[in-house]
């Protein structure tokens, strides 16, 4: 790879993992929700055995998208689910925040391997977000020399299984820093989400411009034009998310930071 190709990659890898710490600590906070009822021993056990079964489920479903990724059919639904699952955190922290709050308070605690069940889906859900906003950041890249694997070149491969162990890592050791830095910035998360929704936009552009759909102009989706407009956008957000957050003083809840420990 030369220098600009490199350059290029390392900024999706950075927006990836700026990406992923923000959804990682909101991630987090539901998974200590989930297993903050068990004793401190069974807690640890309950998330490392949901983390490791997420860390198996990632590895697994990125093998099987590499093979999909180029049906546009895959490329549609995935821009779909994006784009909704950022509408749907959306309102629920700015609409249904407080009615989710209220029927969470009357739920019944689980026992420990249904916790860890639980723990578990929830990781899968999270896994799932995090893998295709990484593809659709991933297959607007150059492409390079490296060996295909699957439908996706070895590039495009390397920076969404990377992006995923470190979404991983940062669920498991950092989260409770971006927890903190969420705390102070709380319209970072709201940042984030249309972030997710951005890179949906971006995936449906790309299924658009598939040779079988050709609803824009061929080649659109890897043109200038287009990058210079989405890159933009998402540089637009996340400086909006920082700089229009009014930061708090108040300490992150204790309860919070003791789980994430």
């Amino acid at each position: 790879m030369d220098i600009s190709l490199l350059m290029e990659y390392g900024w999706v890898l950075l927006i990836l993992i700026g990406l992923e710490g923000i959804l990682a600590a909101d991630n987090a906070l539901v998974i200590a929700t989930m297993v903050k009822h068990l004793p401190e021993k069974q807690r640890k056990k309950a998330l490392f055995y949901g983390l490791g079964g997420a860390f198996v489920f990632r590895f697994a479903s990125l093998f099987v998208i590499s093979y999909l990724v180029q049906i546009w059919q895959v490329q549609a639904i995935g821009a779909l689910y994006l784009i909704g699952i950022a509408a749907y955190h959306l309102l629920k922290k700015h609409v249904l925040k407080p009615k989710l709050k209220k029927s969470h308070s009357t739920s019944k605690s689980s026992g420990f391997w249904m916790t860890v069940v639980k723990v578990e889906l929830a990781d899968i859900a999270f896994a799932v977000d995090s893998i295709l906003a990484a593809v659709a950041l991933a297959v607007m890249l150059p492409a390079t020399s490296l060996p295909q694997i699957g439908g996706l070149d070895g590039g495009h491969f390397a920076v969404i299984l990377a992006g995923g162990i470190i979404g991983l890592i940062i669920m498991r050791f950092a989260a409770r820093y971006f927890v903190i830095l969420l705390d102070k910035r709380p319209g970072l998360e709201t940042a984030a989400y249309l972030i997710v929704g951005w890179v949906g936009v971006k995936l449906a552009v790309y299924t658009l411009d598939h040779p079988e759909v050709a609803l824009l102009a061929d080649g659109f989706a890897k043109s200038l034009t287009w990058k210079l407009i989405f890159w933009s956008v998402l540089l637009t957000i996340g400086a909006g998310g920082w700089f229009l957050s009014k930061e708090k003083t108040e300490p992150v809840a204790k309860v919070e930071t003791a789980l994430l420990k």
